[in-house]
């Protein structure tokens, strides 16, 4: 199996490569793979969380068992392993996180923020202290040198594995340190490596998104954690009137339609969760359709710069707002309550928190320009902001 290029200067066994083993087939094939190609590579482990169930519990990850096939994988091909505590740290910017951003009425993302603080930031300056030249995941994303020197971000070369979704909000500077050798390769294959070397992990499951609750529940985790979280409150229609109760705005998400413990002529989604009033708004299958997005916290992987791309009309892409959904057309533009994307065809079941990720409208939608986190979804029935505000804007930030 033929490795893609990781770009780096000098001979393999000069180079050092610093893996980040989860104890999932494909982090264990990245560094035997690695290790085959004759760099020095060195294997880390995080201990992210350990509470009882999620330690055996099948389709988690960065707990006991993880640890021990990860420690076993290092063994297995003879590079050094090391495991470190990062309980406290995913504590604190994963679970805390995402138990406040569900309390907000917000849909988080939390493998979102494990990539871009605990993995991509903290484990990024552990390898530097390891004096690696890379760090190594088993991402199925591809990372390739520009013209200029830099390094761009793609999508795996297969669609249903792509996590490209998830690692939007990779930096620059974290680009040039980082690569995903697995991009290029289908699980199918990866699988079949793991076997032709003797991984004992070959045929061991895909981990969960939401790997750290344990029960499946987010509600019970949440209630543990934030003890009164879930205060009851009224279940709205679009006009405000109380169709019933609920016992938290923590129990729903936007989109959902079973659970509404309410009887209705016709089917009724979760349209809107709205916090300080408490309401649960719900409405019919097209109440959920939205035209826009405002976004925060933006990160911008493109050429050039994000005001360069939403100068005057704006910038053509395409976005993903969930990962399991294909790219759609959409327009990234500037205005004067910040940046927005409008949605060509629009989307259903938006909701505040979580990603949207942009790609290249130009490349066949294979580069990842960055991404950001939804603020406010504008409904499909309100009109857009005029073009020249856009002009205006673009203007003014010139």
């Amino acid at each position: 199996m033929m490795l893609n290029s990781l770009d780096l200067p000098g001979r393999p066994q000069d180079t050092r490569v610093v893996v980040a083993m989860s104890g999932g087939v494909d982090s264990s094939v990245t560094a035997a793979l690695l290790k085959a190609e004759g760099y020095d590579v060195v294997g880390v482990t995080l201990q992210l969380y350990d509470h009882g169930a999620a330690t055996h519990r099948k389709g988690a990850c960065c707990a006991g068992r993880d640890i021990h096939d990860a420690r076993a994988v290092a063994e297995r091909i003879g590079i050094p392993h090391y495991v470190l505590d990062y309980e406290q740290k995913f504590r604190e910017a994963v679970i805390d996180r995402f138990t406040q951003s569900y309390v907000e009425g917000e849909t988080p993302v939390p493998c979102i923020s494990c990539n871009q603080s605990v993995k991509f930031r903290d484990l990024l300056d552990t390898a530097r202290d390891l004096g690696a030249h890379a760090m190594a995941t088993g991402h199925y994303i591809a990372s390739r040198l520009q013209p200029d020197g830099s390094r761009g971000l793609y999508r795996a070369r297969e669609e249903e594995r792509d996590q490209s979704y998830f690692l939007f909000a990779t930096t620059p500077e974290q680009l040039s340190l980082l690569r995903f050798p697995l991009g290029d390769l289908t699980k199918a294959q990866t699988r079949e490596f793991a076997r032709q070397h003797g991984l004992t992990i070959a045929d061991k499951p895909d981990s969960q998104d939401i790997c750290f609750v344990p029960s499946g529940h987010y509600a019970d985790m949440i209630e543990r954690l934030r003890p009164g979280a879930a205060e009851t409150g009224d279940i709205v229609d679009l006009n405000g009137r109380v169709l019933g109760s609920h016992a938290g705005i923590i129990h729903f998400t936007v989109g959902q339609r079973r659970g509404l413990g309410i009887a209705a002529a016709e089917p009724l989604y979760v349209v809107r969760l709205d916090a300080l009033t408490r309401q649960v708004v719900v409405g019919p299958r097209e109440a959920l359709r939205t035209r826009a997005m405002r976004l925060r916290d933006i990160n911008w992987i493109g050429d050039g710069t994000l005001d360069q791309a939403c100068a005057g009309a704006g910038r053509e892409v395409f976005v993903k707002v969930r990962s399991t959904r294909a790219p759609r057309p959409a327009w990234l533009r500037a205005t004067n309550d910040g940046i927005e994307v409008e949605l060509v065809d629009g989307e259903d079941g938006v909701s505040p928190g979580q990603a949207c990720v942009f790609y290249d409208a130009a490349d066949g939608q294979a580069r990842v320009l960055g991404g950001g986190f939804i603020a406010r979804a504008v409904a499909a029935g309100v009109t857009p902001a005029p073009r020249e505000s856009v002009r205006e804007v673009a203007g003014a930030r010139g």
